[in-house]
C-alpha cells in the first residue's frame, strides 16, 4: 500500500481555523441560551452553513491526500473537474489505485495518452461519443474512455444522484478507486471512495 501524503499545510490550518470558530460559536450560544430574551435560531442556522463549508473543505483536502500516492496530474484533475463544473458538462473520472478494476469495468475505447485537463474535457464535452461513460486514469494517463460501471446496489433514497453518482458508488464500494463525478445538472463536483460520496469545493 501506498504511503498517503497528506502533507498540504495551508489548507490544513485553514481547516483548523474555520474549526476553532466553529468550536467558538458553539461555546458562545452554551453560554447565551440561559437568557430567554436570545433566539438562536439563526444563528444555528449560520453554524449549519459553516459546518457544510468545512465538510466541503476537508473533503477537498483529503482528495488530495488520496491522491497525491497514485498521479501527479491532481493539478491536470482539478483544473479539468473545475471547467467541466463551470459549464455543467458531466463528467466521470476514475483514478485506479491499487486493486485491480479489469473485473469489474465493462471497457470502452483505449486512449493511452498523457492525462492533461484539455484532453479530460474534450472527452466530456457534449456531443463527444465517449461523454457518457467514464474515463479510467491509471496513474499520469488517461487509459481509456466511456467505460462503463457498476451501478451501486443500495438503495439510494437522495433523488438528485443520477446514474453517474450510482456508478461511482458502485465502483467504491467494490474497490479501493477514486472516482470524481461532475453534475451536468448542478456543477457540483464529488468524489466517491469507500462507497461514500464526499462534495469537494471548486475554487
Amino acid at each position: 500500500m501506498k504511503k498517503v501524503n497528506c502533507d498540504f499545510s495551508p489548507l490544513k490550518q485553514t481547516l483548523k481555523e474555520d474549526i476553532h470558530e466553529i468550536i467558538t460559536a458553539l461555546q458562545n450560544n452554551f453560554e447565551a441560551i440561559d437568557n430567554d430574551n436570545n433566539c438562536l435560531l439563526s444563528t444555528f442556522e449560520k453554524i449549519k452553513e459553516d459546518f457544510l463549508n468545512i465538510e466541503m473543505k476537508a473533503a477537498t483536502f483529503y482528495l488530495n491526500c488520496y491522491l497525491s500516492p497514485f498521479t501527479d496530474k491532481y493539478s491536470e484533475l482539478s483544473v479539468c473537474v473545475q471547467n467541466l463544473a463551470k459549464l455543467k458538462h458531466g463528467g466521470l473520472i476514475v483514478i485506479q489505485r491499487e486493486d485491480s478494476l479489469d473485473p469489474l469495468i465493462k471497457p470502452g475505447i483505449q486512449i493511452e495518452a498523457e492525462l492533461t485537463h484539455s484532453l479530460l474535457e474534450s472527452i466530456f464535452f457534449p456531443g463527444n461519443p465517449l461523454h457518457d461513460g467514464a474515463v479510467l486514469v491509471n496513474g499520469n494517463r488517461i487509459v481509456s474512455a466511456a467505460n462503463v460501471l457498476p451501478l451501486s446496489g443500495r438503495n439510494i433514497d437522495d433523488k438528485k444522484l443520477g446514474t453517474r453518482h450510482r456508478a461511482a458508488l458502485g465502483l467504491s464500494e467494490q474497490s479501493d478507486a477514486l472516482i470524481l463525478v461532475v453534475s451536468e445538472e448542478t456543477g457540483k463536483v464529488s468524489f466517491a471512495i469507500n462507497g461514500n460520496l464526499y462534495p469537494v469545493t471548486t475554487i
